[in-house]
């Protein structure tokens, strides 16, 4: 008898185990919780970084685009409107 009872008893962990597995899984898939990693890693480029010369500030732009305005180099903080210089460029 205290055989058959522990069998029942481990089934019915199995049956709860895979009910919290499929709540779970349907939590992941339906993008309620999110994640990242960071990897720190140092990266060296035996290359050179163009970028384009402009006059005046360009007025289609992305966050992030690199542009040289007279000779200093600007990075677009506001798409479309704002470039700010890039350190302490004189």
């Amino acid at each position: 008898m205290e055989n058959n009872k522990d069998i029942q008893e481990l089934k019915e962990q199995i049956i709860k185990l895979q009910s919290q597995l499929n709540d779970l899984s349907g939590s992941f898939y339906r993008n309620n919780f999110t994640s990242s990693q960071t990897f720190n890693k140092d990266s060296v480029f035996t290359s050179r970084l163009r970028v384009p010369v402009y006059s005046s500030a360009p007025t289609v732009s992305e966050v992030g685009d690199l542009v040289a305005i007279t000779g200093k180099l600007y990075i677009c903080t506001v798409a479309n409107t704002t470039f700010e210089l890039v350190g302490t460029q004189s």
